[in-house]
């Protein structure tokens, strides 16, 4: 329920003649409710009023809209003609501030921050701001003000002669912008133009996500380069194809980023199993470059082939690592034996071994490394494992002993009702556990197939009268012990917002 000032704020901006004509005796303590309500509404006039006139050095999605907030609409796929009407504020402010620097302004804006917003492409309409087009209008933006800045100062230098002769133009006001940014081959020319022009232009890109897909080795590390080091906290590189011998050309440009957390290099095409010439001295120089990232916290390695090499690669690291994810890496019981005796075992707070099949030989392995990181971990993924009913109960009492287990993803195992029900009711004793992507169940099948296939993990032919009454019951146990607020879910979208970050 809203309160009555959102309901005010509401309805003054609302009517945009009068909210413009009213900015100018209104509070600046009034400026954050109404923009939270301009853009709840979609104002997009009104918006682009607030922050011509905005009060404040700072203004923050985050803040504004974020998750401290009862309705967080960072988390509901912010409306990208309401993101652009800020940008455009941001734009027309700077423009105005390059034309009659001498005249003023009333806005005090010198930081916009706009990481946060989501990139989960699931459910967004056509109105949705994807992280991909809101960095593409922020390099537009950018390259729009560094064009119109030299426009300026050639007409600034005709007219304006210092003691010495030189040009005297004054300096205009700057405003810095913090974002996430996604750029894949499409976008690559325009942020890269945005990077290089704007480096020292009146807008500046100040990255602390960035993303980056289908681009080249040669790509990737112009962009690296163009990126201001301080504040990157997260590089993700994905889909890129880039190899071994491309990782190794990319990683040694990640050490200027001083405060980088986490690194992702899932679907790097690294296949340790193909025995290539040069590719035990290829994983050395991997190994030591990811020991040049002296604050890496999370690492994620998914799909890359590491059988049997995981302790050359993690041996290098400064610091243990909170989350690490080796989803579909084929890893060999040896690799699970280390990460159980290493020193990354009792710090782990995420720990993704989807895609491995827990046979005999892996099941005691995992087991011992559960009852390693019992003490630290928060999130645990083991989906697509081939775990049926028998081979979940033996890893349940090393489950149970993670005590501040949040959240489990299970999904695409040949789990059946009876071991699902069995699952909620010894994991009752973990206090924290909020979130359960189970699989189907198996018996919920209209027929069951020898060898699982993608098209049967993922639900096309579940009988869905039979589920719903799996789903009611494992509702009405939940409830019935106490625990309602737990989700148990097969929705993957639900499991995709989880991030190390949010731990």
């Amino acid at each position: 329920m809203h309160s009555l000032l959102f309901l005010c704020a509401r309805r003054l901006v609302s009517h945009r003649p009068g909210a413009r004509r009213a900015l100018d005796l209104l509070p600046a303590e009034l400026y954050p409710v109404l923009f939270r309500a301009a853009f709840l509404d979609g104002r997009t006039l009104a918006l682009r009023d607030l922050v011509a006139a905005w009060p404040f050095p700072l203004l923050s999605f985050q803040r504004l809209l974020g998750p401290r907030h009862p309705r967080p609409l960072l988390r509901e796929k912010p409306s990208k003609l309401c993101v652009q009407a800020v940008i455009l504020a941001v734009v027309a402010h700077l423009r105005r501030a390059l034309e009659d620097s001498c005249r003023g302004t009333r806005c005090r804006l010198r930081v916009l921050d706009m990481t946060g917003l989501q990139d989960d492409d699931a459910d967004r309409g056509p109105e949705g701001m994807s992280l991909w087009s809101g960095t593409v209008a922020l390099a537009k933006a950018c390259i729009e003000v560094s064009k119109h800045q030299s426009e300026c100062l050639k007409r600034g230098s005709k007219r304006r002669k210092g003691p010495s002769g030189a040009s005297a133009a004054p300096r205009p006001l700057a405003v810095e912008v913090r974002a996430d940014l996604f750029v894949n081959a499409t976008s690559y020319g325009v942020l890269r133009d945005a990077l290089q022009t704007g480096a020292a232009g009146p807008l500046r890109l100040k990255c602390r996500d960035f993303h980056a897909e289908e681009l080249s080795v040669a790509g990737t590390v112009s962009l690296l380069e163009a990126l201001e080091p301080a504040g990157v906290r997260r590089v993700d590189l994905r889909f890129n194809n880039l190899g071994l011998a491309g990782l190794c050309a990319v990683l040694p440009h990640l050490a200027r980023f001083t405060d980088l957390l986490s690194l992702k290099l899932p679907y790097s095409n690294v296949d340790v199993r193909r025995l290539a010439a040069g590719t035990d001295a290829g994983l050395r120089r991997l190994a030591a470059q990811l020991g040049r990232l002296p604050r890496l916290r999370e690492l994620n390695l998914g799909s890359s082939r590491l059988s049997g090499k995981l302790r050359q690669l993690l041996g290098d690291l400064q610091a243990p690592l909170e989350s690490l994810e080796l989803a579909f890496c084929s890893l060999l019981p040896a690799d699970l034996a280390f990460l159980s005796q290493s020193r990354h075992a009792p710090a782990l707070r995420k720990l993704d071994l989807s895609g491995h099949d827990f046979a005999e030989n892996l099941l005691p392995p995992l087991r011992h490394l559960l009852e390693e990181t019992s003490a630290s971990l928060f999130h645990l993924d083991l989906m697509e494992c081939r775990l049926t009913d028998a081979r979940l109960e033996v890893l349940l009492p090393a489950l149970c002993r993670c005590s501040r287990l949040r959240c489990l993803g299970l999904f695409g195992n040949p789990l059946s009702t009876p071991g699902l029900k069995a699952l909620l009711r010894k994991t009752l004793v973990l206090p924290d556990l909020r979130l359960v992507v189970y699989p189907y169940p198996v018996d919920c099948y209209s027929r069951e197939p020898s060898q699982p296939s993608s098209r049967w993990l993922f639900g096309a032919a579940v009988d869905e009268e039979r589920f719903a009454a799996v789903n009611a019951e494992l509702c009405r146990m939940l409830a019935s012990s106490g625990r309602a607020d737990a989700v148990w879910t097969t929705s993957l979208c639900r499991h995709g917002a989880l991030d190390y970050f949010a731990l």
